[in-house]
């Protein structure tokens, strides 16, 4: 657990400075199409903040795949629910998604069928690798 903390901590702060670069490039794109017109201190502040976290907790949590004491369904599990929590809370906080049961299904919906398709992509590559392998150890 240490060694997870220990990892989660340096990729989270490696990788937290990017938040709110992305958060200016969504501000950006707002100004662009006139979504938002003006926002506030308070909601500049809120999303830095939460796009900071946001990062930091994306990137801590690959950290999970190098416990080697859990199955991997297990991490994908755990992975999977904190980014889940991170984006959801962190779109509701900010305003970017209306607190209601269908906006909320919808992207729930959109999360988990990215996360597995980004998974799917994953596991092909790494199964490609791997029969490439095996084909140069038998020769």
């Amino acid at each position: 657990m240490k060694k997870f903390l220990k990892e989660f901590l340096l990729r989270g702060l490696l990788c937290a400075s990017g938040g709110p670069i992305v958060l200016a490039i969504i501000y950006g794109i707002f100004d662009a199409t006139g979504t938002v017109e003006s926002l506030s201190p308070g909601e500049v502040c809120i999303g830095i903040l939460t796009i900071t976290l946001l990062a930091f907790i994306a990137a801590g949590m690959t950290a999970i795949y190098q416990m080697e004491q859990l199955p991997l369904p297990t991490m994908i599990l755990l992975h999977c629910g904190a980014l889940y929590a991170a984006y959801i809370l962190t779109y509701l906080l900010n305003g970017w998604l209306q607190n209601s049961l269908l906006p909320i299904l919808v992207f729930t919906t959109i999360f988990l069928v990215s996360y597995a398709l980004i998974w799917l992509i994953i596991y092909l590559i790494e199964k490609a690798k791997a029969e490439k392998l095996n084909k140069l150890l038998k020769n």
